[in-house]
């Protein structure tokens, strides 16, 4: 090899070098060279470094992109854990394909080993697509990475059993769906006041909707599925008897006096032989067993 084609080899490694180093320090430099100029929204999110992050949003915006660069941010890192979580075995599929489209496109740390679920980096980093049962999450430790898609239709048990994963690595959790209604830990854990970062996107702020498709929407669906799916809004059912308000208020005691407070005497039911008498609390719950007994 000539000195000019050392030197010009030099420079290309040094080159690639660079570009490697870019890619690892700043997701959306990753981002970029895998699926193009990310919406502001989502610079934001692969910039983040919080801990706990709820993303709510309409269809179709690109939340399962943009958390799949998130993804491959954490494989680009030496020794990491990533698992993905969806409702069912096919819509984790679909999310572990976009970050494995995503490392091969961005030039990450070369795969050693891959199967329709799980990918293993040159680096000892690996990913892991799992369907949303309790039973398939149990046993992993110290992860660095939980992604849960459409979380809104994930069951509390599973967000229960993931939550310890991360109590010795200091992982994160990202937990993105379009709303479901408000029940289910997704809605409750929005509307808490845990430190949770919250980000909602409607459809209205993705560049690549319309607001010609969005009105044909609105006018084709029922108010509540529009907001729910395009509006991120969590909206009650149509089905639903009582607005959610309306079944909080109903437990509100405070105001609300006791029938009786234990020891005193109780008028249940006057004795018919003895107008007006009053029952003992023995006499009452005895009362009230024979009623539920029927």
């Amino acid at each position: 090899m000539t000195a000019t084609a050392a030197t010009g080899a030099a420079r290309d490694l040094a080159a690639e070098l660079a570009r490697d180093l870019v890619l690892s320090l700043d997701p959306v430099e990753s981002f970029r060279a895998a699926v193009g100029e990310p919406d502001p929204w989502q610079a934001d999110l692969l910039r983040s470094a919080d801990r706990q992050i709820l993303i709510a949003s309409g269809r179709q915006i690109g939340k399962s992109t943009c958390v799949g660069g998130l993804a491959v941010d954490q494989l680009n890192r030496p020794s990491r854990t990533v698992l993905l979580l969806s409702p069912s075995l096919r819509q984790s599929s679909e999310l572990f394909d976009k970050v494995r489209h995503h490392h091969r496109k961005a030039g990450g740390p070369p795969i050693t080993a891959e199967s329709a679920a799980r990918i293993e980096t040159a680096n000892g980093s690996r990913c892991l697509s799992l369907p949303s049962s309790e039973a398939t999450v149990r046993g992993f430790s110290a992860v660095d990475l939980i992604v849960i898609d459409e979380a809104a239709r994930v069951p509390d048990s599973l967000y229960a059993a993931c939550r310890p994963m991360l109590a010795v690595s200091g992982g994160r959790l990202v937990a993105l769906s379009t709303p479901h209604g408000k029940r289910g830990w997704f809605a409750e854990a929005w509307h808490s006041s845990a430190t949770w970062k919250k980000i909602r996107i409607p459809s209205s702020e993705c560049p690549r909707i319309s607001a010609e498709f969005l009105q044909a929407e609105r006018e084709a669906l029922p108010r509540w599925v529009y907001n729910s799916e395009y509006r991120a809004i969590f909206e009650d059912a149509i089905a639903s008897v009582f607005r959610a308000e309306e079944i909080a208020a109903a437990f509100e005691s405070s105001a609300v006096a006791p029938l009786w407070l234990p020891g005193e005497p109780v008028e249940l039911s006057p004795d018919p032989e003895e107008p007006g008498a009053l029952w003992s609390e023995d006499e009452t719950a005895a009362a009230w067993r024979r009623l539920i007994k029927g």
